[in-house]
């Protein structure tokens, strides 16, 4: 584990055990608020054009990233309740997405081929 990632592990458990949170921090609740916080990831980009979504300010940039990291944190405890580490599940589910959607039947489509 790197040290940014105890980091991060120590300061959502210091966060959650400081306020008493753990008793609302199960499995369901963690995924119904990991979803209220993608919801607010949409948001942002709700009424922006395509060309305007590429090209956040500065400010919308800042908003994005509490967003993401809100949605990312909340992803983190789920995955730390089943102990899922989810770099490690991301590179195995890029290794089946390979697999499923090999690059030569693939390239330049956007349909699901499976």
């Amino acid at each position: 584990m790197t040290d940014r990632r105890a980091e991060l592990d120590a300061a959502v458990a210091r966060f959650a055990r400081e306020r008493k949170w753990g008793k609302y921090h199960g499995p369901k609740n963690l995924a119904m608020a990991m979803v209220k916080e993608a919801a607010e990831v949409v948001e942002i980009f709700q009424w922006l054009t395509p060309a305007q979504a590429k090209k956040l300010t500065p400010a919308q940039r800042g908003h994005l990233a509490d967003e993401l990291a809100d949605t990312f944190i909340y992803l983190k405890k789920i995955g730390d309740h089943f102990g899922i580490d989810l770099v490690d599940a991301a590179l195995a589910k890029m290794k089946k997405n390979a697999f499923k959607y090999p690059a030569a039947l693939n390239r330049g489509k956007i349909r699901k081929c499976s």
